[in-house]
């Protein structure tokens, strides 16, 4: 395969996600081909054996790496400004990726109490199991994270926009307190999206997004990408894809290159909708409570505004008479529909406290403010009147 050297200088974001990492085969394809093989084959055995002790840098096996994979890989590292990346095949394969290259039995890991059902599965339940201590603090407390720190704590964790309520995490300054006792700081970036927010500018030492999300963003295949220095993604992130296959399949990394394409168009026009919503929800009274990180009103608006780069595609709000209200709502919505996916084409709204985060106890959602009434909405490319117009008439309802 070759490298179209024509775009190897420094382009900006939206000409990167149609360029980046482009390589082509000897047939000069203008898509990037799809490479659907396990293995390959090598002309002697002397080649064989180069490839296998490195002097070779060609392909060995899909479960290490992929042509077409390795293109998804060279293009988010472009866009993100990241040495190296690793695809894998879901987001929750990143996460637990970047997590357990961190850290041995006997360190510490401190995360945001805001996080994902499943990302709090492996910092409260796995990761113990494998003597590694947690400690969950609120992510927005800086003091707290100061506090939580230990001589043994060797990773820090948050999402930032958290994942439902949309809390915004200082993510230059949880940095600086990693890096005083050398830790490495992991970061999801998946609310914000590459587009919005840059968190290895911030001083973060790892991003990782669940591609599965706006990357993709048509709700066809999953995947996910762990993004870092190269030494740390060759010593520590390659050794852990080679032996225990969290690899990404080359049929969705083709998928994911396809969707990278559209990335800015599609997070504009969704950001565009979603503030015209969370305006419109403001004023409702049915509605006790909007979170929106475009607003002023939000509870970390300076922050915001200082790390990223426009609002969201998402909205979180809440209905003040509880689950069953809400529950009433969600029936009658008409175009918008209920799933517990985002960053999709299609607008989708969920419940948390009943889907995503029921694993959690009702004392843990009580302590992020994630009430029976909180619904997550994630705005996708529908005309925004329309939506607007369903929202109105299921708000009738409650």
């Amino acid at each position: 395969m070759t490298t179209d050297t024509k775009t190897q200088k420094k382009l900006r974001p939206a000409t990167t996600l149609v360029h980046g990492g482009g390589t082509r085969s000897q047939y000069g394809e203008t898509s990037e081909a799809m490479f659907l093989t396990q293995g390959f084959v090598y002309s002697s055995a002397e080649a064989a054996e180069a490839r296998f002790n490195g002097e070779d840098p060609g392909f060995v096996y899909s479960r290490y790496a992929n042509p077409t994979t390795a293109m998804f890989e060279d293009r988010i590292k472009a866009l993100e400004g990241a040495e190296a990346a690793r695809a894998t095949a879901s987001g929750m394969a990143a996460v637990n990726l970047a997590l357990m290259a961190s850290v041995r039995a006997g360190d510490h890991v401190v995360a945001a109490k805001a996080l994902f059902g499943s990302c709090r599965y492996i910092c409260e339940i796995l990761l113990p199991r494998f003597g590694v201590e947690s400690t969950l603090v609120d992510g927005t407390d800086i003091e707290q994270w100061k506090a939580a720190v230990k001589p043994n704590t060797k990773a820090l964790f948050l999402e930032s926009p958290t994942n439902p309520t949309l809390e915004i995490i200082d993510i230059a300054a949880v940095a600086e307190i990693a890096k005083s006792v050398g830790a490495r700081l992991i970061v999801d970036n998946v609310f914000a999206t590459p587009m919005y927010q840059s968190p290895l500018e911030l001083g973060a030492d790892v991003v990782v997004y669940s591609a599965t999300k706006h990357i993709d963003g048509q709700g066809r295949c999953l995947g996910g990408v762990v993004l870092s220095d190269q030494e740390w993604i060759t010593d520590e992130v390659m050794p852990f894809v080679k032996h225990t296959g969290p690899h990404m399949s080359p049929f969705n990394a083709w998928v994911l290159l396809k969707g990278l394409e559209t990335l800015p168009l599609r997070v504009a026009q969704q950001t565009s909708s979603a503030s015209k919503i969370a305006d419109f929800l403001a004023e409702q009274s049915k509605v006790s409570r909007l979170i929106y990180p475009g607003r002023d009103d939000h509870p970390q608006a300076e922050v915001a505004k200082r790390q990223m780069r426009g609002g969201s595609t998402m909205v979180a709000f809440e209905i003040g008479d509880g689950k069953d209200a809400a529950f009433r709502f969600l029936n009658a919505l008409e175009i918008i529909k209920l799933s517990n996916n985002l960053g999709d084409a299609k607008t989708l709204i969920t419940h948390p406290a009943t889907t995503t985060h029921q694993s959690m106890t009702e004392e843990a959602r009580a302590e992020l403010d994630i009430s029976g009434g909180m619904l997550r909405l994630s705005v996708g490319l529908e005309d925004p009147l329309d939506l607007l117009e369903d929202i109105e008439q299921a708000l009738t309802v409650i």
